[in-house]
Parts: C-alpha cells; structure tokens; sequence
C-alpha cells in the first residue's frame, strides 16, 4: 500500500473542502443540466429521443463543437503528465506534449467530414465498420473501441482522485467513487446535448483559472512575478540539477533526448486515443454538417494553447521554487512517484497561491475529469446500444427502448469503471503509466479504422487481421525491450521511456507492412460506399406517440431522418449537404496538412537541431505568445459559442420571461415556433391548421 500513497506531507485543503466540491459541484452541475433539459423541452420543442440522447440531433454549431473537442481532449492528464514532463525535461515537455497531441485533432477534421458524407446517419464509426465489412471486423474494432473508452476513463479517474487526495486528504477510493456520481447524473438526464453544453461551462471556468495561474506567475508573485524572475531561477534549478539528455542540462532548451521519446511516444498513444474513442465521432455526428470542419480546426487550435501554458507556467514554477519553503514537499525534491502520480501541478499551485492554489487545482482537475468522463459515458453508451443491443440482440428495437439501454449503461459504466480504478490503485498503476501504455495497447486499429473511412481499397481480412497482429507485435517489442533493459517485468521498468516507445511505434506502424500483404493475399476491393448510407436511425415514433405528436419529425433534429438516402424531398437538401461537405473535405485536407507541419516540423525542429537555449529575452517572447494564445483560446470557446448562439438565447430568455410572467404559455409559444418558423412572433397566415397548434402544445406539454 506504501508505493501508492503519493505522499507523507499534510495536505493543503481539509477532507470537506474535497467532499464539498466532489460531490457540491458535482451536485451543482448535475442540477444545472436537469434545468437546461426541461428549459429546452418547455420551450425549444426538444423531446429527449434515442437520437436527441446519442447524436443531440445533429445540429451543434462549430463554437459547442470546439469547446466539446476541447473539453474532451481537456483529460486530467492534460494539465498533470504535461507539467508533470515540464519538471522533467524543461520547457521542451509541454511544447512536445502540446503538438503531439494538437496534431490529431486537426487530421481528425478530416475523418469528421468523411464520416458526415459517407455515412450521415450513423450513430459510432463501429456501425461503419459493420456496414462495410460485416460481422467479424466489427467485433475486432468493438473490443479496440472499448478498450480506448475503458484506458481513457481509467486515467482520468486515477489521475483525478491521486489530486483530490493529495490537496484535500479525502480518501483515494471515496474520490474514486464519488468524482463520477455527478456525471453520470446530467449524462442520463440530457444525454450528448447535456455533455456538450457541461463541455462549454467547464471549459469556460476551466481557462479563466489557467489565465490566473499564469498572471500570478509571470505578472504578479512574491517570488516569480515576471519571465525575468523566472528564467534566472531556472538557470539556477539547472546548477542543482542538471537535466541528463538536454543540451548543457539546461531546463531552458528544446534539445531534450528524453523529451524527444516522450514526443514520439506522446503522438503515437494519441492517435489511438482520438481515432478510436467514439467520443470524438459523437462529436462529429452532433455537429450541423457545415460546422464539422470549423468546430474541429478551432477546437485543436485552441485546445494547443491549455497544456502549453498551463505546463510552462506550473512546471517551471515548481522548479523555480521547489527549494523554498512555500513547495510541500521542501527541504526534498518531489518523488519519482509523485511526478508520475501527476502531483506537480497541484504542489506547484500552493507553492504558488497557498490554499486558493490547491482549490483552483482542485477545480480544473475536477472539470476536467467530469467533462472529459461524461464524452467516455456518452461514446461507451452509444456503443452498447448501438453496436451490441440493436446490431446483435433487437435490431427492431423502439426509440424507447434504446433510451432505455442507453440509460443502463451509462450508470453500469460509471460503478464498473470506478470499480476497475480502484482495482488499479492498489495494484500501484499510476496515471502516468496508463497514458504512456495506451499506444501499445490500441494504436494497431488507428490505421485500418482510418482507411475505412478513406480509402475504398482495404480489404475486410487487412482491416480485421492488421490490428489484432499489430497488437501481437506491439506486445513483444514492448516486454522484451523491457527485459533487456532491466531484466524484469514490474511497474517501473515496463513504465520506462524505451520499453514503450518500442511498444507504441510498433503498435502504430505495424499494420503499413501488415495491410499491404493482406491486400497481395486477397486483393484490393471494391467499395462503392452504399451499404454505410442504409446505416439507419432510431426510430422514435412510440416516443413521439406517448407525446402527443403524430409526426415524428416536428421534433428538432428529426427532420433529416429520411433525407439522406437521396431520395422524396429531401433529395435537393441532401444533394447540397454533400457539395458544402465535398468542399469542407478539400478545406480540411489543405489546412491540416499545413498545420501539422507547423507544429512538428516548422516551430520545433530548428530549435531542436541548433540546440538552442533560451535567452532571457526570447524566453519572455516564448511565455507571452502562451499567455496571448490562452486568451485567444477563451475567445475562441468560452465567448464564441455564446455569440454564436445568441438568437436562441434570446429567444428562450424571452419566452422564459412571457411564460413567468403569464403572458404567454409555452402551448403558444411552440405552435408559433412550429407554424411560422423557428423564431417567429406570430404563425404565418394560411401555413398551418388549429390542431397544427394544438399538436405543438401537446408535444411539449407532454414532454415538459
């Protein structure tokens, strides 16, 4: 039990600070989701359908698309492994951490718009599998897609409860249980559409404490209080303890050998993460068609700027100050443990602040591990209800019914996962090790799956045998680097940077050679893309029914249901949804290709290359376009999707205030809104019959 306790120093908060906001905020929050939900049934015409739970009806707007992107990719171990890689290796392991994972949301741009032209009414990218190459494959890529939502909510537990402990004391377990209780709350209330709006609010207040980090530590600390400030206590952490594998030892440079192998094993794990989480094709299959492309580019964009400057800021300050009494665990350096357990961040922040450090960490690790768990609760339960429930057990399965399934397993998921956690935690497996383990585990299926989407070429044997081989591969070259290296299989040396950069580079590249022979073997097909458009819908109508409608699609988000086969009246509409998504595709392949060379190549390299150690002057320049950057990120999605979403505010604050205040009954107001037109004050003459009104009110009479 002693190599899991992280810590003998006393903790900055008491327990019911940490039980407090685990289970207030969480409360708070969960409460808040209950409101908007019936806010948006009362007035807003949203019955909560099969396809309102799982796809929030295919109508989010890029700003809620970016700031769910951003919130998903916003894990616990974001703001921790990325400082935690500061204090190691200088100011290169945030900037490695940063590019390495910004890369796959940009690319992943593309495979959105793939997904909405070629397969609009899916529900996961495994119903995209199934279509196009049948049973088989679909139950490979079934147990790689679970295992990316199991790894990744595994982490963002452990990592999560390791912090609450270490600030509050609270027991690692009880945090283990309680952190997902509030999620798993809002998520069954509001399904995908709570998710995505609880990703606005958490990642608002999310920035606005990173931004106070950061001024504290450069603009206005007793200690640090400029770049000046903190370059020479760097320069001097460097004469106490030079980094081994960076130029001169410097803290202060790009050229970093353990750093590059953390960046390679870093932008390996993370394809696997983004291109097998169904998380981010929820994400994808929500947004409006035309706002895929955009609410992916911003969020990657702007996701760059959260662990750039939040590791920058909070790593160099618990290099810069470890030695001073304020640092918890003064007079000694922080443990190797404690580093992997992710607790740089949080001793850093009360070093920094004293206790409103330890709750403003306590708050950003608490948002982002809520976020982050309800996208795993989401994209695990559109997976069971989808691909296992209706695919193998009740293919006739009613919109009630998949509401019903849908339920079940986002509570089951929330006890299991919390259940493997502890699991985890007395086994000593920390944070850190699960993230530098998931490329081995996974990133076989990232290459096949892509493919799949991209080219019509992949056979169902290279995508079905390509990524259970790769893993075999990924395996051994993982252990057996390992056994050479130190002659056994525990924790830490498995752990090290070699064993699992062997391990992910092999699981990531193996099935190139792998694919390329099952294609000799079997040849190349054929795919004409048909059989991923007859992917159908949930069919809602009993819902619908029991709300008093008659046609299932006066419901927002339900219009399109037959619209996609190309054929009746929606053919005109379909046609121009594909040419606007044709061109995204060609926008998107341009800009990624652009960007990802900008942040692997173009910024790094050079000053990778010439070795390069930072100048006061240029560090000043470095920290200023971080800070600038964070700003333009809380522009980007903390302001934008309000702006973007302005009309609707003000029009539910408006019927909000004439329902209040009698003027006006929600029966009215939706007849008005279904007759004349989303917004409209009055129905237009001659548009609609009386029972028309009538169907309108009893709809959202029924739903409210």
């Amino acid at each position: 039990m002693e190599a899991v306790e992280h810590s003998d120093h006393s903790p900055a908060l008491g327990q019911g600070v940490g039980y407090g906001i685990v289970l207030g905020l969480g409360g708070v929050f969960a409460l808040g989701m209950i409101l908007v939900t019936f806010i948006l049934r009362r007035y807003n015409r949203e019955l909560q359908t099969s396809e309102m739970f799982n796809t929030a009806g295919r109508t989010v707007k890029s700003g809620l698309v970016a700031a769910a992107v951003v919130s998903s990719w916003t894990w616990a171990a974001t703001l921790l492994q990325s400082t935690g890689v500061c204090y190691r290796y200088g100011v290169s392991g945030p900037f490695w951490y940063a590019s390495g994972a910004t890369v796959q949301i940009l690319l992943f741009a593309t495979l959105a718009i793939e997904l909405k032209r070629r397969a609009p009414n899916a529900h996961t990218y495994l119903e995209i599998i199934k279509a196009r190459y049948g049973t088989f494959a679909h139950i490979v890529f079934l147990v790689f897609g679970l295992a990316t939502n199991i790894l990744v909510s595994l982490m963002l537990i452990v990592g999560g409860s390791a912090t609450v402990n270490a600030l509050t004391g609270m027991h690692t377990i009880a945090a283990i249980y309680l952190l997902p209780v509030g999620v798993v709350a809002y998520t069954l209330v509001g399904g995908l559409k709570a998710t995505i709006l609880t990703d606005w609010a958490h990642t608002f207040i999310l920035l606005i404490i990173i931004i106070v980090f950061s001024l504290t530590a450069y603009a206005s600390h007793d200690v640090l209080g400029s770049p000046g400030a903190v370059y020479d206590l760097l320069v001097q952490a460097a004469a106490r303890h030079p980094v081994e594998g960076n130029k001169d030892g410097s803290y202060l440079t790009m050229q970093s050998r353990e750093g590059a192998i953390f960046f390679v094993i870093n932008i390996v794990g993370n394809f696997g993460t983004v291109f097998l989480d169904n998380g981010y094709y929820n994400k994808a299959i929500a947004a409006s068609p035309v706002h895929a492309l955009p609410g992916y580019i911003i969020g990657g964009l702007c996701w760059f700027a959260i662990p750039w400057l939040t590791a920058t800021t909070m790593g160099l300050a618990a290099l810069a100050m470890e030695n001073t009494p304020w640092f918890p665990t003064f007079p000694d350096r922080m443990s190797d443990a404690d580093v992997s357990a992710g607790l740089v961040l949080p001793y850093a922040a009360v070093a920094l602040l004293g206790k409103g450090g330890a709750v403003g960490t306590l708050l950003i690790v608490f948002m982002a591990v809520t976020s982050a768990t309800s996208s795993q609760l989401i994209a695990v339960s559109t997976i069971c209800t989808y691909d296992l429930y209706r695919t193998y057990f009740n293919p006739a399965a009613s919109g009630r019914r998949l509401i019903y399934m849908s339920h079940a397993v986002v509570v089951g998921y929330g006890i299991f996962i919390a259940t493997f956690s502890v699991g985890l935690w007395y086994a000593g497996i920390s944070m850190g090790y699960l993230y530098l383990m998931m490329g081995v585990i996974i990133s076989a299926a990232v290459l096949p799956a892509t493919l799949t989407l991209i080219w019509a070429g992949q056979n169902k044997w290279a995508a079905s045998l390509s990524p259970i081989l790769g893993l075999a591969c990924a395996l051994i070259a993982w252990l057996v680097t390992a056994k050479r290296e130190c002659g056994n299989l525990g924790v830490e040396c498995t752990g090290s940077n070699n064993p699992m950069l062997a391990g992910n580079v092999t699981a990531l590249l193996a099935p190139i050679p792998l694919i390329a022979i099952f294609t000799l073997i079997f040849g190349l097909d054929k795919y004409d893309w048909k059989s991923m458009m007859a992917i159908r819908r949930g069919d809602d109508h009993d819902i619908a029914v029991s709300a008093g409608l008659d046609d299932i699609e006066e419901i927002p988000g339900q219009q399109q249901n037959t619209e996609s086969n190309g054929s009746g009246s929606g053919s005109a509409a379909f046609e121009e949804e594909q040419k606007k998504l044709a061109r995204a595709g060609k926008i998107s392949k341009t800009a990624t290709v652009v960007l990802t060379l900008a942040f692997l190549v173009l910024w790094p390299m050079p000053m990778y290359g010439s070795g390069y150690i930072f100048s006061k002057p240029f560090f000043t320049g470095w920290v200023t376009v971080g800070i600038i950057w964070i700003f333009c990120s809380f522009i980007g999605v903390g302001l934008f999707p309000v702006f973007e979403s302005r009309a609707t505010l003000v029009r539910t604050v408006r019927n909000i205030y004439r329902d209040l205040t009698g003027r006006s009954h929600p029966r009215t107001i939706n007849a008005q809104q279904l007759v004349g037109g989303e917004g409209s004050k009055a129905p237009t003459p001659g548009d609609a019959t009386p029972t028309n009104e009538k169907k309108g009110g009893k709809e959202v009479v029924g739903a409210a």
